[in-house]
């Protein structure tokens, strides 16, 4: 990878061809240059711009504008109060802007995109800041040359299919690696069209779907694709339906499948190093890396890499392009000489009846008790002391939850996952109390 030349901002540049769709119509890409050039005149004079766009054509205008004026996106994991802190005081050279900014700009739009230095950019340039998920902490920053999104992108394209007259709607946000991936830079890299909007419900999603043209693809986590199959609603026809952020049980991909009559692929990959593999759920286990990537024991090499990553997964090589997921490496716990997963021990919480969904976690604090697990769990129809009477069947008496915390909904994130710090919040020393007397 040549990272000093100079790369396109848009691959497929005909003015006529549809950048976004939604519910207010079409915008083409002859517009979308215009508008561009516009926010690049009035934005804010700081190194780093923190994109809080929701709109996703809004994101995606200013994402292409701070990086054509020789700025650096940063792209939040969440909107937390407490990680916007941490941002501030780690870039304080930087500037906020959302979407009521970028109405405001486009509001004084002239009509015209001359004034665009370049519609190209450095390879080496930094066009945006990602950061890790937190789940096991605090959320880490990694930086992302232009070459490297733009060749990630063609790999999703070489993979995917993706090109002119597809369009993509997705549900999570394009601060996410993965919606970045998915949602835009693959306008910009491989001319497909976005919806929007980033619809949470699921008739918002059907909606959505509903606003673009026939030959449409759905981008989305497993949490969102369960609760959609469960709204038992009439979906438009779609090409295929990819999912990431967690790996896909076969039971939710199948029920998925039928619902909406289309095939369910996943993305395999992390903040680290983007997309780098792919599977059907249904066909195996087994993942299949984008061309150029290698592996080497549990280190990525090749293609766009910047240098070798280590994985945070335990995985098993199948040849040269084919891997198995074994699980995550903070999974593993060892509780006074005993050995478990947290996957394992979360699939045992699964299992019971009248849990809807339950998490284990390890607390660092002493006040839980050495060496101890908790859990958090949504069951409204169990007490805490049924709930650790189901589990005490089903494993060994060291992995016992204390506590075992019962909550109205577990605290899941923008893209469905579970932070460690949300789920730490939870457990508190008064639930020991309650927990002894059965009442939680």
């Amino acid at each position: 990878m040549i990272r000093n030349c100079k790369l396109p901002l848009l691959a497929t540049a005909a003015p006529e061809m549809p950048m976004a769709c939604g519910r207010n119509g079409v915008i083409h890409r002859a517009a979308f240059l215009r508008q561009v050039a516009s926010v690049v005149r009035q934005l804010p004079a700081a190194r780093f711009i923190l994109n809080l766009c929701e709109d996703r054509y809004r994101f995606l205008v200013a994402f292409a504008a701070v990086g054509l004026n020789g700025q650096t996106n940063l792209l939040p994991s969440s909107r937390a109060t407490l990680h916007l802190r941490q941002l501030a005081d780690d870039y304080p050279d930087h500037a906020r802007i959302g979407d009521e900014d970028v109405v405001r700009w486009l509001m004084q739009e002239t009509g015209d995109d001359s004034s665009l230095p370049s519609l190209e950019l450095p390879g080496d340039h930094v066009m945006a800041i990602t950061f890790t998920s937190g789940s096991t902490g605090r959320a880490k920053p990694h930086p992302k040359r232009w070459s490297e999104l733009v060749n990630g992108a063609r790999q999703a394209r070489q993979r995917f299919g993706f090109a002119p007259g597809l369009t993509v709607v997705a549900t999570v946000p394009p601060q996410h690696m993965y919606g970045l991936e998915t949602s835009i830079m693959a306008p910009l890299a491989s001319g497909v069209c976005i919806h929007t909007g980033r619809p949470f419900f699921p008739e918002d999603v059907r909606t959505a779907l509903s606003e673009t043209s026939a030959h449409r693809i759905l981008v989305t986590t497993p949490v969102h694709l369960q609760t959609c199959v469960q709204a038992e609603l009439r979906w438009p026809d779609l090409a295929f339906i990819i999912s990431a952020t967690a790996p896909l049980s076969p039971d939710l991909a199948a029920q998925a499948e039928q619902v909406f009559n289309a095939p369910v692929l996943e993305i395999y990959g992390c903040t680290e190093a983007g997309s780098i593999a792919s599977r059907r759920t249904l066909d195996g286990n087994y993942w299949r890396l984008y061309e150029g990537f290698r592996l080497a024991g549990e280190t990525l090499t090749g293609a766009h890499l910047v240098e070798p990553t280590p994985l945070n997964d335990v995985i098993e090589a199948s040849g040269d392009d084919e891997f198995r997921l074994l699980g995550r490496r903070e999974d593993l716990v060892n509780i006074v000489g005993k050995r478990s997963s947290l996957a394992y021990l979360n699939h045992q919480l699964s299992q019971i009846e009248g849990i809807v969904e339950g998490v284990f976690v390890q607390p660092d604090g002493p006040e839980v008790g050495m060496g101890r697990l908790a859990a958090v769990v949504v069951a409204p129809k169990l007490s805490t002391r049924q709930a650790l009477a189901a589990l005490a069947e089903r494993l060994d008496p060291v992995f016992l939850p204390r506590p075992l915390v019962k909550v109205e909904a577990l605290p899941r994130n923008e893209t469905g996952k579970l932070t460690r710090e949300s789920l730490l919040a939870l457990i508190k020393p008064g639930y020991w109390v309650a927990e002894s007397a059965g009442e939680h």
